[in-house]
């Protein structure tokens, strides 16, 4: 039986495909070799789209951005170099330096370190005046109190032996029966009227006002005015009472009250800067005298700590109590 031979198996054709077929774009080779460049070198172009990444709008901003932060890093670089430089040492004048030529002459007579009897102290505040008027003569307590607690509130008036060297206005809000009283007794301006056209035109043409209990619910209205001027008639500081002749004597003979502030410092005038050492030293000590009167029993140790005296614009004289 004779042997079926097998086919050769082809495989079909492709089918023909009617798409067109991408050309190859090649590039044209020069035939001229002796303006070619050396083998080693290759020139490349850079092509620039209508748009996108590659356009020449987005080209710009992106050169523009690089040169922005090469800036930043050149400051940022100079910044640090200048923070590594020291800064030159200015020497510091003292504050008695800084000072004018008055003051630092009357400083001259006056030792810091020590501590000045009240006769030395009064006798020599006359001569450390360094201003041409009439200054006045001040007294600063630093006390170890607290103002917070209610008995260590330190706050009262005394009578100055030889006056306060000011001339003080007084006007008393009394009935129409005590204004002649009041009038003899020295009162600049008396009388309930008279009073509250003062306070309506909001001129106060007076240091001290002096009321009696009975008139007082009146002057309510005008709490928030006197108030803050430190005018508001007080129990404490005698300018409320009965006893209007007397109050109105001693406004104008140098009475003045005294109190603590915040941080338990007193600050009182007691004179003037023409005042005789005889007349400040008795001012002095009455004012002493009050002070350690009120000497609260809740305070252990010291009760005064420190006291000094000065004129207005003058430099301190520290002394011992």
């Amino acid at each position: 039986m004779a042997e079926k031979k097998s086919k050769p198996i082809t495989k079909p054709a492709a089918k023909a495909s009617n798409k067109p077929k991408k050309e190859m774009l090649a590039a044209p080779v020069s035939t001229d070799t002796k303006n070619d460049p050396e083998p080693t070198t290759t020139t490349v172009a850079t092509a620039i789209a209508k748009a996108g990444k590659r356009s020449a709008k987005s080209l710009t901003l992106a050169e523009e951005k690089q040169a922005k932060e090469q800036r930043k890093q050149a400051k940022a670089g100079q910044q640090s170099d200048e923070k590594t430089l020291k800064p030159a040492i200015i020497p510091v004048r003292s504050k008695l330096e800084r000072r004018s030529k008055a003051y630092r002459s009357a400083a001259e007579g006056i030792d810091p370190t020590k501590r000045y009897s009240i006769e030395e102290a009064c006798s020599l505040i006359g001569k450390t005046n360094p201003v041409k008027f009439d200054a006045t003569v001040e007294l600063h307590v630093r006390l170890n109190v607290d103002p917070k607690q209610a008995d260590q509130n330190i706050r009262d008036n005394v009578l100055l032996p030889s006056g306060s060297g000011k001339n003080i206005r007084v006007a008393a809000f009394i009935g129409p029966d005590l204004v002649s009283e009041a009038q003899t007794a020295g009162a600049d301006l008396a009388g309930e009227t008279e009073v509250i056209q003062e306070l309506e035109a909001g001129s106060f043409s007076f240091d001290v006002l002096i009321s009696t209990p009975s008139q007082m619910p009146k002057l309510g209205k005008y709490a928030r005015t006197l108030g803050p001027r430190g005018l508001m008639p007080n129990p404490k500081s005698g300018t409320v009472t009965t006893d209007i002749v007397k109050a109105i004597k001693e406004a104008k003979a140098g009475k003045v009250e005294y109190r603590v502030d915040s941080s338990g410092n007193l600050h009182l005038g007691i004179g003037k800067s023409s005042f005789t050492p005889s007349q400040l030293s008795a001012n002095l000590q009455a004012v002493i005298a009050s002070i350690q009167a009120n000497k609260p029993a809740s305070v252990k140790g010291s009760y005064i700590l420190s006291a000094h005296l000065t004129t207005s614009m003058g430099p301190s004289i520290k002394f011992a109590i």
